[in-house]
């Protein structure tokens, strides 16, 4: 057992907290689930090829999940702890995956088996809807970062991150916090410059 100050029985408290009220039993089977795992700074979750065939679960650490495209890493998303994050086509098609995922710091993650999950969740409502609202929160992240990239300027997307994840933007290495943005790091620099001078005006 990974030992960090939480139980597993912490995270799965933690979980039908955030996503569906569960009795005592019910906490049980969540708990049953669920699966420590450790990674050191650089270290890979998923690794393009694979197939992901778990929800992630950040408790400690910060995790990047990227693509290549014409030899060059596009950050997707980004993760600190109390977030979840997957490759969802990979995930449901059971299929290769062309995203990767690795930890930008030493991680520890609890790790829910898509299968095992499912499983659970025919037999109960309540692990049902704690997955389904898993799914929902995912989905709506995708879009909420698609109609981001869209529609809003480069200082308006940095500000609706530093507002919705501050600790992304105080620990991700800046070129990923860019790529991310979809921006040029040079782009980025100017953007968080003129933000912290209208933060001291």
């Amino acid at each position: 057992m990974i030992t960090i100050g939480l139980t597993t029985r912490d995270v799965a408290r933690e979980l039908a907290r955030r996503y569906s009220t569960m009795t005592h039993d019910e906490l049980d089977v969540l708990e049953s689930i669920l699966v420590p795992m450790k990674f050191q700074k650089g270290e890979f979750i998923l690794k393009e090829g694979d197939v992901c065939k778990n929800i992630y679960w950040v408790v400690k650490g910060l995790v990047r999940q990227f693509y290549i495209k014409n030899g060059k890493e596009l950050t997707e998303y980004m993760a600190v702890e109390n977030t979840m994050c997957m490759s969802i086509e990979s995930l449901f098609k059971e299929q290769p995956s062309h995203q990767q995922i690795h930890a930008l710091e030493p991680t520890i993650i609890f790790a829910l088996p898509k299968d095992k999950l499912e499983r659970e969740a025919v037999r109960n409502v309540n692990i049902q809807m704690l997955y389904r609202k898993i799914l929902e929160e995912s989905l709506i992240l995708s879009q909420i970062r698609a109609d981001m990239l869209r529609f809003e300027s480069a200082p308006e997307r940095y500000a609706k991150l530093v507002k919705r994840s501050p600790q992304l933007v105080l620990r991700a290495p800046l070129v990923y916090i860019a790529s991310y943005l979809q921006m040029t790091p040079e782009t980025l620099s100017r953007v968080r410059t003129s933000a912290l001078m209208e933060d001291k005006s």
